[in-house]
């Protein structure tokens, strides 16, 4: 079998940043899937699934609700290895032109104190397995580390 693209990029060289993944047309439409990496895979620990968790439900609520973007949100979610999101939207689209969302969702992730969107056992199914203290601690390091100074460098994965 063939490797799929996401495992042909060389995460050892891969830092956090906003990368266009692929870009697929479903229809007429294409549809941009972009990796949203906030740990530096392979060299710092991943982020435990409690935060991951809160920070899923976060994010979905905020695209979801977002006035431009919330029609075009396809999905929002955790990469299996911990070290990031995937972000996939209707529409073709460079890193670029999602950096003041990225922004606008991660300062809204930052700041959030409330109860966490979805966090009941009816809306959940495992909606004890939330810290929002540590979802608030990473997407202010994800702001600080990334996002407010982020360069090409970020923007487009390495060769």
């Amino acid at each position: 079998m063939e490797k799929i693209a996401s495992f042909t990029i060389d995460h050892i060289k891969l830092q956090p940043g906003v990368y266009v993944s692929r870009k697929d047309t479903a229809g007429a439409e294409t549809i941009t899937t972009f990796d949203l990496r906030m740990t530096s895979p392979n060299e710092e620990p991943v982020m435990n699934t409690a935060e991951v968790h809160t920070i899923e439900h976060l994010g979905a609520t905020f695209l979801r609700n977002h006035p431009e973007y919330g029609p075009r949100t396809v999905y929002f979610g955790p990469m299996g290895c911990r070290t990031g999101f995937y972000l996939l939207l209707a529409g073709d689209y460079s890193s670029k032109d999602i950096l003041p969302l990225m922004v606008q969702m991660y300062e809204f992730i930052r700041d959030y104190r409330d109860e966490v969107p979805g966090a009941s056992p009816k809306d959940c199914g495992n909606y004890l397995d939330m810290n929002l203290p540590m979802a608030n601690y990473l997407a202010k390091r994800y702001l600080d580390n990334v996002l407010y100074g982020i360069d090409d460098s970020r923007l487009v994965y390495p060769e």
